[in-house]
């Protein structure tokens, strides 16, 4: 009985390996239409804050005559839409709006003593047309909040008592402000309104009015301030997000996600279902980058978040510092136009690469009713593949683990579709390198130490223990060097392969317009950059060919071993190692300044960027312990530092917002150069186990004879 289960099992694998290649070609269609959805969207807006310009001009010995020639500048660099916030009292009076003065200040501006009894805010309007026009907004907004107010005259001009300190009164948000919409309009720039949730309870009626009027000004994208999406606060009472969303897609008016926030703006995934997925992406430069960095620096960061990660906005901040040096106040909204302009400037670098500037646009995205059908064959490949990799540990249990992966997947798929879509990609995406490397270690032990045999001798080897009484060969016979470089090469391409077939069920399983808009992410990046390195190391260090006869004896064995000085050097060099491999992974990684040189280099010279980790650290130790593998056993080292390459190139398809496009190209330049690099080294080695063998070994028995 236990024989027929044996057989049952390797038939099952037989099986589960068509299962797999059937949803891995099943997934193919769906990499198309992505690709065809992110060709579908190519215009870049470039959004300036507005108020960074109202602020620096606050600075200035003219700042209405600052403003408009900031604005008139920055329209001849190509920026196209400015962003505008909900105002407030000390917003409007850097504006020029309106001045406010606490008790003491109003008194001593009336030449009469403060009265000690009250806390007022008293406002004075810069003229009658600002009267008419911001006057209303200020009332609204402390009607909206209860605070009683009175007409003041003062000098013949308009204002307001506001019996509230300053410090309360400036608090209050308030509509955005007309004029400097007007002005901003007039100017000829695009109006991308910064909403925020400040304001509650939500205003059904206020909201709409706010809407009506920005869409009279051409408003088509709203972008949030702070960590909510306005309507969230009230969404459990009100529904205010649903009515928010309605009203969204009654004025045509789409949202934008921004990058890299620590934590994404509450309500918006709801709020981005309810509209359609009308989003773009936006990328910040930040005030601190806009004074530091050069010209060549902001191009190639934009250049790249364009290309690489589907960003369709750029939102530019500026920022004004103090000079003691120079004793003058320096403002990066110059600095910004002259880095937009020309001929190598932002504008026109990313024009020339395809992404003209211009109002940006969402992705058309559609689902095609085989869509569903088709993600169903890639989870069922998903399924197959995780138990392949379980099979290869415990091969008796490969049926019952893919019942299980079966009934389980089934079941998280009522609970939580999108989680049991995340689960199975991460599995595939550790399963397919690691099995990759299985088979090649498989083949390497078919050829040296035999499917179920250890190989001993006299020569070369170290003495064995009570379980292996025969030592362990650490040479072995030699081989045609043209025939070890023609196996390791063909062993290497298909161990590629059988990782590449986790790209298509991860983009199969993730393909939905949330993960290219970074709604939702791939989960599990460090599992998928340390799972199957340790994977393959446990399969070198325990397991022999095919057979799992005396895994058990090798684990005890290995632990069994007693911990040395040296034993703790070593795992210490490998937390160092861990720790800086880590912290190169994820969209934070950190890296050198020699790599970025090698990377700009690589970027300027092919246009796409290869990454480091496959055709520097992964590829080459992998081709060149292949090479060695079969003649030396310390070769196998390599091929699990080689797995580094195997998995990185999985990771690339993980990140689902860059273009699947680039990410096919990115991994073909990388295995070309790692396949070269891989190259160069086995000739080195070559020539130097050659120079060994002819002059340094015989030298070293010459002396040992004497």
């Amino acid at each position: 009985m236990l024989n027929r289960w044996h057989q049952w099992n390797r038939q099952a694998k037989l099986w589960l390996s068509i299962v797999t290649l059937i949803g891995v070609i099943a997934a193919l269609p769906l990499g198309v239409q992505r690709m065809t959805m992110e060709k579908s969207a190519q215009n870049v807006e470039y959004v300036f804050d507005y108020r960074d310009i109202v602020e620096a001009s606050d600075l200035q010995p003219r700042p209405r005559q600052f403003v408009e020639d900031r604005l008139r500048m920055l329209k001849e660099a190509g920026v196209t839409s400015m962003a505008v916030y909900e105002s407030s009292l000390k917003e409007l009076m850097q504006a020029g709006r309106l001045t406010y003065y606490n008790e003491k200040e109003a008194a001593l501006l009336q030449g009469k003593l403060a009265d000690e009894r009250s806390h007022n805010t008293y406002i004075l309007f810069s003229g009658q047309r600002e009267a008419e026009q911001i006057g209303p907004v200020v009332r609204d907004a402390f009607d909206r909040m209860g605070v009683s107010h009175r007409e003041w005259l003062f000098d013949g001009r308009e204002g307001l008592i506001v019996e509230e300190s300053t410090a309360a009164a400036g608090l209050k948000t308030m509509d955005f402000d007309p004029m400097a919409l007007e002005a901003i309009h007039e100017a000829g720039f695009h109006i991308v309104a910064r909403f925020s949730d400040r304001v509650v309870p939500y205003d059904p009626e206020r909201t709409e009015e706010q809407l009506a009027r920005l869409h009279e000004y051409g408003v088509t994208r709203l972008l949030f301030d702070g960590e909510k999406v306005k309507g969230f606060s009230d969404q459990t009472a009100s529904k205010s997000l649903d009515h928010f969303a309605s009203l969204l897609n009654k004025y045509e008016i789409g949202l934008t996600t921004i990058e890299n926030l620590k934590r994404p703006q509450q309500g918006l995934n709801k709020l981005a279902y309810l509209t359609n997925y009308n989003i773009a992406r936006l990328y910040s430069l930040s005030p601190e980058d806009s004074i530091e960095m050069t010209q060549e620096g902001v191009v190639d960061r934009f250049l790249l978040a364009a290309k690489d990660r589907n960003i369709r906005m750029f939102f530019l901040n500026a920022m004004t510092l103090g000079n003691a040096d120079t004793g003058t106040l320096d403002q990066s909204v110059d600095k910004l136009a002259e880095i937009m302009i020309g001929e190598r400037g932002v504008v026109q670098t990313l024009a020339d690469n395809g992404f003209p500037a211009g109002p940006a646009q969402p992705f058309h995205y559609e689902k095609p009713a085989w869509e569903k059908p088709v993600r169903g064959l890639a989870a069922l490949g998903a399924v197959a593949i995780i138990a392949l990799l379980i099979g290869a540990y415990l091969p008796a249990l490969l049926i019952p683990v893919f019942g299980i992966g079966l009934v389980g997947s089934a079941g998280l798929y009522v609970l939580n579709s999108s989680l049991m879509e995340q689960a199975l990609a991460l599995g595939a995406a550790v399963s397919a390198p690691t099995l990759g490397l299985i088979w090649v270690m498989n083949r390497i032990y078919a050829r040296t130490i035999g499917e179920r045999r250890m190989v001993g001798g006299e020569d070369w080897t170290i003495s064995g223990s009570a379980e292996e009484p025969r030592g362990t060969r650490w040479i072995f016979p030699d081989m045609p060097i043209g025939k070890r470089i023609g196996l390791a090469l063909n062993w290497f391409l298909v161990a590629t392969c059988i990782s590449l077939c986790a790209v298509p069920l991860v983009f199969g399983l993730l393909n939905n317009i949330t993960y290219s808009l970074v709604l939702e992410q791939f989960r599990g990046v460090s599992v998928l950059h340390l799972a199957p390195i340790f994977l393959i190391a446990v399969y070198v260090f325990l397991y022999e060919g095919s057979s799992t006869k005396g895994v058990l004896k090798r684990a005890t064995a290995l632990l069994s071993q007693p911990i040395t000085v040296m034993w703790v050097l070593l795992a210490a060099v490998l937390g160092a190692v861990g720790f800086y491999y880590l912290s190169r992974t994820g969209n934070a990684g950190q890296v050198s300044q020699i790599e970025l040189l090698i990377r700009g280099w690589l970027e300027s010279t092919f246009g796409v960027r290869p990454r480091f980790k496959e055709f520097v650290l992964g590829h080459p130790p992998l081709l060149l312990g292949l090479f060695l593998a079969l003649r030396y056993r310390a070769g196998w080292l390599l091929i699990i530092i080689g797995a580094v390459g195997q998995l990185t190139m999985v990771g690339t398809f993980t990140h689902i917002h860059s273009p699947l496009e680039m990410s096919i190209a990115r991994t073909l330049l990388g295995l070309g150069g790692g396949l070269l690099i891989g190259f160069i080294l086995i000739v080195v080695w070559i020539a130097l186990e050659g120079a060994w063998r002819r002059w340094a070994w015989p030298m070293i028995q010459k002396y040992s004879a004497s």
